[in-house]
């Protein structure tokens, strides 16, 4: 495969590899050398692309994969979640400030959840993928990332309602 021709290939969703490194990795840094690792490794497996059924799923396994190795190699204690682009110019200086700090309390409870509820709801949730593509990415069967995004929403939506009627988290 030429050079342009994995481009074309790959980068349409190198932002979406680069959120999920982001979510699970410490810094902005961390996530950028993730996402810059897998999309060399991808480079150097371009000859077999064609046999991959999804390119975008097995990159995401990879960048999975890897920041989950990096984290193993480093205190698991310094997770942090990062993901606030949520931004609507039409809402009043009061409505955007509470939806900020209802997205930093879900950002905060998103990184409680055992790993595997964190990854589900960050590719179902986020990145939008469908039931079969992250059953794929995460090798669990679709019923199970149905049970552990339920789970998870569960989890956040107690919590959250938690902290609205006892006014702190």
């Amino acid at each position: 495969m030429q050079q342009s021709e994995f481009i074309n290939l790959v980068m349409p969703f190198k932002d979406k590899l680069y959120r999920l490194a982001k979510r699970l990795l410490v810094s902005k840094e961390e996530a950028e050398d993730a996402t810059q690792e897998v999309l060399l490794k991808l480079w150097a497996k371009n000859e077999n692309m064609g046999q991959f059924r999804s390119v975008e799923a097995f990159a995401m396994t990879m960048t999975k994969n890897f920041c989950l190795d990096r984290l193993k190699s480093k205190q698991a204690g310094n997770l942090k979640l990062v993901h606030s682009n949520y931004r609507d110019e039409n809402t009043s200086l009061q409505k955007q400030l509470e939806a900020e700090d209802s997205v930093s309390w879900i950002e905060k409870i998103m990184d409680e959840l055992p790993e595997q509820q964190k990854m589900v709801m960050q590719l179902r949730d986020v990145e939008d993928y469908d039931y079969d593509e992250i059953s794929e990415m995460l090798d669990m069967k679709p019923t199970a990332v149905r049970v552990t995004l339920s789970r998870a929403r569960k989890t956040v939506r107690e919590k959250l309602m938690q902290k609205h009627s006892y006014g702190i988290g």
